[in-house]
Protein backbone atom coordinates (compact mmCIF):
# COMPACT_ATOMS: atom_id res chain seq x y z
CA UNK A 1 0.00 0.00 0.00
CA UNK A 2 1.37 3.58 -0.94
CA UNK A 3 2.10 5.47 1.84
CA UNK A 4 -0.20 8.63 2.23
CA UNK A 5 0.45 9.68 5.75
CA UNK A 6 3.37 10.83 7.46
CA UNK A 7 3.87 11.27 11.45
CA UNK A 8 6.69 12.63 13.27
CA UNK A 9 7.90 13.18 17.04
CA UNK A 10 8.94 16.13 18.20
CA UNK A 11 12.07 16.47 19.67
CA UNK A 12 15.12 14.27 17.89
CA UNK A 13 13.20 14.80 14.80
CA UNK A 14 11.79 17.38 14.06
CA UNK A 15 13.53 19.99 16.78
CA UNK A 16 16.67 20.21 18.20
CA UNK A 17 15.91 20.34 21.86
CA UNK A 18 18.75 20.92 23.88
CA UNK A 19 17.33 21.52 27.80
CA UNK A 20 20.76 22.77 28.55
CA UNK A 21 20.88 25.29 26.86
CA UNK A 22 18.28 27.02 29.33
CA UNK A 23 20.36 26.84 32.19
CA UNK A 24 24.16 27.74 30.62
CA UNK A 25 25.25 31.02 31.50
CA UNK A 26 23.50 30.70 34.16
CA UNK A 27 24.63 28.47 37.08
CA UNK A 28 27.83 26.84 36.75
CA UNK A 29 28.55 23.89 34.16
CA UNK A 30 28.96 21.15 36.91
CA UNK A 31 25.27 21.76 38.61
CA UNK A 32 24.13 21.55 34.85
CA UNK A 33 25.70 17.98 34.76
CA UNK A 34 24.10 17.28 37.91
CA UNK A 35 20.44 18.47 36.64
CA UNK A 36 20.66 15.96 34.12
CA UNK A 37 22.28 13.64 35.36
CA UNK A 38 19.88 9.92 34.39
CA UNK A 39 21.10 8.16 37.38
CA UNK A 40 19.28 10.63 39.69
CA UNK A 41 16.05 8.91 40.11
CA UNK A 42 13.97 12.08 40.66
CA UNK A 43 16.19 14.40 38.65
CA UNK A 44 15.26 16.24 35.58
CA UNK A 45 14.47 13.01 33.13
CA UNK A 46 11.87 11.77 35.83
CA UNK A 47 9.96 15.13 35.50
CA UNK A 48 10.77 15.56 32.01
CA UNK A 49 8.34 12.26 31.78
CA UNK A 50 6.46 13.53 34.32
CA UNK A 51 5.91 17.19 32.58
CA UNK A 52 5.22 15.04 29.21
CA UNK A 53 2.22 13.22 30.85
CA UNK A 54 0.39 16.34 32.49
CA UNK A 55 2.25 17.72 35.06
CA UNK A 56 2.29 21.62 35.58
CA UNK A 57 5.52 23.09 35.67
CA UNK A 58 4.68 24.16 39.50
CA UNK A 59 4.03 20.94 40.51
CA UNK A 60 7.38 19.75 38.98
CA UNK A 61 9.15 22.07 40.62
CA UNK A 62 7.69 21.50 44.06
CA UNK A 63 8.27 17.64 43.75
CA UNK A 64 11.72 18.20 42.47
CA UNK A 65 12.39 20.31 46.08
CA UNK A 66 10.33 17.74 48.03
CA UNK A 67 13.42 15.39 46.73
CA UNK A 68 16.41 17.70 46.60
CA UNK A 69 15.45 20.18 49.30
CA UNK A 70 18.60 21.11 50.33
CA UNK A 71 20.31 21.84 47.16
CA UNK A 72 19.46 25.53 45.68
CA UNK A 73 21.57 25.25 43.65
CA UNK A 74 19.75 22.69 41.73
CA UNK A 75 16.55 24.06 42.20
CA UNK A 76 17.71 26.71 40.51
CA UNK A 77 18.90 24.90 37.77
CA UNK A 78 15.60 23.29 37.11
CA UNK A 79 13.60 26.31 37.35
CA UNK A 80 15.74 28.06 34.89
CA UNK A 81 14.14 24.77 32.60
CA UNK A 82 10.94 26.58 32.38
CA UNK A 83 11.72 30.04 32.77
CA UNK A 84 14.18 29.93 29.82
CA UNK A 85 12.54 27.26 27.61
CA UNK A 86 12.29 29.09 24.63
CA UNK A 87 16.46 28.86 24.43
CA UNK A 88 15.96 24.99 24.51
CA UNK A 89 14.84 25.20 21.03
CA UNK A 90 19.03 25.53 19.53
CA UNK A 91 16.79 25.49 15.94
CA UNK A 92 14.81 22.59 13.60
CA UNK A 93 16.89 19.24 13.03
CA UNK A 94 19.18 20.08 9.95
CA UNK A 95 16.85 19.59 6.43
CA UNK A 96 13.87 18.86 8.73
CA UNK A 97 11.99 22.51 7.07
CA UNK A 98 12.68 21.69 3.66
CA UNK A 99 11.95 17.73 4.19
CA UNK A 100 8.15 18.92 5.51
CA UNK A 101 7.91 21.65 2.58
CA UNK A 102 8.97 18.72 -0.31
CA UNK A 103 6.65 16.10 1.73
CA UNK A 104 3.50 18.39 1.50
CA UNK A 105 4.37 19.86 -2.00
CA UNK A 106 4.05 16.11 -3.07
CA UNK A 107 0.83 15.59 -1.39
CA UNK A 108 1.46 13.65 1.80
CA UNK A 109 -0.80 14.53 5.28
CA UNK A 110 1.65 15.41 7.44
CA UNK A 111 1.11 15.16 11.60
CA UNK A 112 2.80 15.02 15.10
CA UNK A 113 2.89 12.72 17.94
CA UNK A 114 4.98 13.92 20.43
CA UNK A 115 5.87 13.12 24.16
CA UNK A 116 5.93 17.18 25.24
CA UNK A 117 3.78 19.92 26.65
CA UNK A 118 1.09 21.90 25.13
CA UNK A 119 3.17 25.15 25.94
CA UNK A 120 6.37 23.74 24.64
CA UNK A 121 4.56 22.57 21.38
CA UNK A 122 2.76 25.92 20.95
CA UNK A 123 6.33 27.79 21.54
CA UNK A 124 7.72 25.82 18.94
CA UNK A 125 5.04 26.69 16.42
CA UNK A 126 5.66 30.07 16.48
CA UNK A 127 9.70 29.99 16.64
CA UNK A 128 9.32 27.75 13.38
CA UNK A 129 6.92 28.56 10.38
CA UNK A 130 7.61 24.93 8.69
CA UNK A 131 5.87 23.56 11.84
CA UNK A 132 2.66 24.88 10.41
CA UNK A 133 2.43 22.05 7.80
CA UNK A 134 1.76 19.65 10.59
CA UNK A 135 -1.97 18.95 9.69
CA UNK A 136 -2.81 18.25 13.52
CA UNK A 137 -0.61 17.02 16.74
CA UNK A 138 -1.35 14.40 19.07
CA UNK A 139 0.71 15.75 22.73
CA UNK A 140 0.89 13.45 25.35
CA UNK A 141 0.42 15.90 28.34
CA UNK A 142 -2.79 16.49 26.81
CA UNK A 143 -3.72 12.84 26.85
CA UNK A 144 -2.05 11.76 29.92
CA UNK A 145 -0.35 9.08 27.70
CA UNK A 146 3.15 8.54 26.28
CA UNK A 147 4.67 6.38 23.43
CA UNK A 148 5.75 3.68 23.30
CA UNK A 149 2.93 3.06 25.14
CA UNK A 150 0.41 1.56 22.22
CA UNK A 151 -2.90 3.85 23.37
CA UNK A 152 -1.01 6.94 22.14
CA UNK A 153 -0.46 5.57 18.89
CA UNK A 154 -4.40 4.58 18.31
CA UNK A 155 -5.49 7.88 19.32
CA UNK A 156 -3.06 9.54 16.74
CA UNK A 157 -4.60 6.84 13.84
CA UNK A 158 -8.71 7.40 14.98
CA UNK A 159 -7.97 11.72 15.44
CA UNK A 160 -6.27 12.12 12.20
CA UNK A 161 -8.44 9.28 10.39
CA UNK A 162 -4.85 6.68 8.95
CA UNK A 163 -4.87 3.92 7.24
CA UNK A 164 -2.34 2.38 9.29
CA UNK A 165 -0.63 0.56 6.67
CA UNK A 166 -0.55 3.82 4.73
CA UNK A 167 0.94 5.86 7.91
CA UNK A 168 5.15 6.24 8.35
CA UNK A 169 6.15 7.15 11.72
CA UNK A 170 9.70 8.69 12.64
CA UNK A 171 11.28 8.52 16.26
CA UNK A 172 14.59 8.91 17.17
CA UNK A 173 14.01 6.40 19.49
CA UNK A 174 14.18 2.85 18.15
CA UNK A 175 11.52 1.96 21.27
CA UNK A 176 8.98 4.42 20.06
CA UNK A 177 9.62 3.04 16.01
CA UNK A 178 8.59 -0.63 16.84
CA UNK A 179 6.01 0.49 19.08
CA UNK A 180 4.45 2.20 15.77
CA UNK A 181 5.07 -0.63 14.05
CA UNK A 182 3.69 -3.35 16.58
CA UNK A 183 0.03 -1.14 15.53
CA UNK A 184 0.19 -1.53 12.45
CA UNK A 185 1.69 1.80 11.22
CA UNK A 186 5.10 1.49 9.08
CA UNK A 187 7.70 2.64 12.37
CA UNK A 188 11.01 3.76 11.51
CA UNK A 189 14.12 4.95 14.06
CA UNK A 190 15.24 8.44 12.65
CA UNK A 191 18.66 9.40 11.67
CA UNK A 192 18.35 12.37 9.76
CA UNK A 193 16.60 14.05 6.69
CA UNK A 194 17.98 12.38 4.34
CA UNK A 195 17.61 9.09 5.48
CA UNK A 196 13.29 9.79 6.53
CA UNK A 197 13.17 10.76 2.73
CA UNK A 198 14.39 8.28 1.15
CA UNK A 199 12.10 6.07 3.65
CA UNK A 200 9.32 7.53 2.05
CA UNK A 201 10.20 7.11 -1.43
CA UNK A 202 11.15 3.46 -0.92
CA UNK A 203 7.82 2.32 0.54
CA UNK A 204 6.31 2.83 -2.67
Amino acid sequence: MPITDVVFDYCGVLLDWRPELTMEGLVPTPVIRRVLDRADPYGFWYYDLMSDLGWSEERVLSDFRRHHPHDDELNEAMRLYFANYRRAFAGMMPGMPQLLHDLHDDGYRLWGLTNFSTPFVTLAHAEFPAMHLLGDTIVSSEERCAKPDPHIYEIAIERFGLKPEQAMFFDDKFENARAATEVGMRGVQFLNADQALQAVRDAH
